[in-house]
């Protein structure tokens, strides 16, 4: 734990903390229980006790009470602080997981090439630029209504999105996950108990009326599922595909991908998340980044597969890969769909467990990012726009969009703009 603290630039005495408040809790245990029963010993002796022998022993009884409330409260103390320093550890990270930083990351492959647009003959347009011809995005209205980092999918940006939505539900719904509609308000146990309360708290949106957390990923109220359940080891794996809207107050992001809707306050998400045995899980771990490439590739833009660093991990995750979507404009790969293992963390922390004929343990649970779809809508304008400003659609959203091949610009979308606002 020590050497895993280390590769995650986190405080490494945290542990040696951790050590001496279990110590001081099992210590005072004893404690406690060496004094009660010399307590229950004492109070047989009494009744049968006469005189001077009587006084002295309810004297000592008396002291005994003292002591044993004291050791109580020092025990449960003790036991508090352990917790405490428990839930600010982060999981372990696997060996195989490169060491260092955000920059230090691993490109593990590559899919597809970028197009050259230069030698097509036309400079790429930005995705905001696309679609606002397209009348699919409007960003002046949502910062009007709701603030900076906010918007309005309209018209086939709205239709997009479904078409995406439900694309990524079918094909997981084929890969036999089954389909979860989640709450986006979770209590404050789901959030810790998947490790959102540590690092990235400043980023969580809480209502402070109802002690009550926007989730960031459904990832939160899928893990939170099966809390204090015992799963029968027949059942698993079980795999759920959730889709819900993320709340991210995106803190740090200042100055960060300011235009259009690559990073945005709130957003729609296909989650997939699995509970199963710790010794299949990295074996489940490469399943789902095989979800998340099958997915990419059927929506035609090139993309490259990275292994995060120890140090850019996130509290809950042991390993993580992400896939890189190529962003013309921006002229790099740029995260579209994340997969962690998080090994026994969240379930130890979430109380689900497993029976198996090895009795009752821990099982291990994983997630992964199938769509998360305002970066996907980026990814899909720019990567498959034409020179006139339309944009092809992959085939395999054709049968959501109505079958049209093509987005078309809206000529009067900018007229109409001015109309309303005259």
């Amino acid at each position: 734990m020590r050497a895993s603290q280390r590769a995650r630039g986190e405080d490494v005495a945290l542990v040696d903390s951790l050590l001496s408040a279990d110590e001081r809790r099992r210590a005072s245990g004893t404690r406690f229980d060496e004094l009660r029963s010399e307590q229950k010993r004492l109070g047989k002796l009494i009744p049968k006790a006469q005189g001077d022998e009587k006084a002295e022993l309810l004297r000592r009884a008396g002291e005994l009470s003292a002591a044993v409330k004291a050791a109580d409260a020092e025990q449960h103390q003790a036991a508090e602080e352990a917790q405490r320093l428990l839930l600010e550890l982060g999981n372990l990270v696997h060996p195989d997981a490169p060491i260092g930083g955000e920059e230090d990351f691993v490109v593990l492959e590559q899919h597809g090439a970028p197009r050259d647009f230069a030698a097509e003959g036309f400079t790429p347009r930005d995705h905001l630029e696309l679609g606002e011809m397209l009348g699919a995005i409007d960003t002046e209205r949502g910062a009007k209504v709701s603030g900076s980092r906010f918007y309005y999918l309209t018209g086939v940006g709205a239709l997009l999105e479904l078409a995406l939505v439900n694309a990524a539900i079918a094909q997981a719904t084929a890969a036999g996950f089954t389909p979860m509609l989640t709450p986006n308000l979770v209590k404050p146990a789901a959030m810790a108990g998947t490790g959102y309360l540590g690092q990235v708290e400043d980023d969580v949106y809480h209502l402070d009326k109802d002690d009550l957390y926007l989730v960031g990923t459904s990832e939160v109220p899928l893990a939170a599922y099966h809390m204090d359940e015992i799963i029968d080891a027949s059942r698993l794996p079980l795999r759920y595909a959730g889709f819900s809207s993320c709340y991210r107050r995106e803190a740090g992001s200042y100055g960060k991908d300011t235009r259009g809707i690559f990073r945005v306050h709130q957003f729609d998400k296909v989650e997939m998340f699995v509970f199963t045995a710790p010794e299949e899980a990295e074996a489940e771990h490469q399943r789902l980044l095989a979800w998340e490439k099958q997915w990419l590739a059927a929506l035609e833009l090139p993309f490259q597969v990275i292994e995060l660093a120890s140090g850019d991990l996130g509290s809950s995750a042991s390993r993580k890969f992400d896939c890189e979507a190529w962003i013309p404009t921006q002229g790099k790969y740029r995260e579209l769909t994340s997969t962690s293992n998080t090994l026994e963390f969240q379930a130890r922390r979430l109380g689900v467990r497993m029976r198996d004929n090895d009795g009752t343990r821990p099982l291990a649970t994983l997630n992964g990012t199938l769509c998360a779809v305002t970066r996907t809508i980026v990814a899909i304008l720019e990567n498959h726009q034409l020179p006139d400003g339309s944009v092809r659609v992959p085939e395999v959203l054709r049968p959501y969009l109505g079958g049209r091949d093509v987005l078309e610009p809206v000529a009067s979308a900018t007229a109409a703009f001015s109309a309303v606002t005259k």
